[in-house]
C-alpha cells in the first residue's frame, strides 16, 4: 500500500494576491500596496509590481474614484466623497478625473440627499440650521445648501 505524501501549501504570490483582490473590485494604488505589504517578503519589489499593474491598465486610481463616486453620490455630496477618496491614498488630479468621469451617474443631487431625510421645508431659522447642518454632513458646500433651503 503506497503512503500518502501531505501536500504543502504554498503561499500565493504577491501578483497572485494583488490579481484576485483587484478581481473582486477596484482599488486604489495606496490601498493595494497597504494590503500586500504585510505579504511581501525581502525579496519582493511591490512597487514594481503596483507599476505594472497600473502600465498594463489592471489597477487604475481614475477608475477606482470614478466607481467610489458612482456607488456612493446618492448619499453623499462632492466634498465629502473628495474626502473619502483622499483617505484612500487617491491624489486630487485622479479625484478631479474621477468626478469628470461619472458625470451625471455620479452627480450628487442636494435634493435628493435631502428629502432622505426631510419631508417639508424648514419652519424656522432652527429648522433650516438643522437641515443646513445635515447637508454639510453629507458633504455639500454651504453656498448650495443655503441656496437651495432659501429655494423651497
Amino acid at each position: 500500500m503506497a503512503r500518502a505524501v501531505p501536500m504543502v501549501k504554498t503561499e500565493p504570490s504577491l501578483r497572485a494576491r494583488a490579481m484576485g483582490l483587484l478581481a473582486r473590485r477596484e482599488h486604489s494604488r495606496e490601498e493595494l500596496k497597504r494590503k500586500l505589504s504585510v505579504h511581501a517578503v525581502d525579496g519582493d519589489d511591490l512597487e514594481a509590481l503596483l507599476d505594472e499593474l497600473v502600465k498594463r491598465g489592471w489597477l487604475s486610481d481614475v477608475r477606482f474614484a470614478e466607481q467610489s463616486i458612482r456607488a456612493k453620490a446618492r448619499r453623499f455630496g462632492p466634498l465629502k466623497l473628495a474626502q473619502q477618496l483622499r483617505g484612500r491614498g487617491v491624489d486630487e488630479e485622479s479625484i478631479a478625473a474621477g468626478f469628470r468621469s461619472a458625470a451625471a451617474d455620479g452627480a450628487s443631487s442636494l435634493e435628493a440627499v435631502w428629502r432622505s431625510r426631510f419631508r417639508a421645508p424648514p419652519a424656522d431659522e432652527r429648522e433650516m440650521a438643522r437641515h443646513a447642518r445635515f447637508l454639510q454632513g453629507r458633504g455639500f458646500p454651504l453656498d448650495e445648501i443655503l441656496r437651495f433651503l432659501r429655494g423651497i
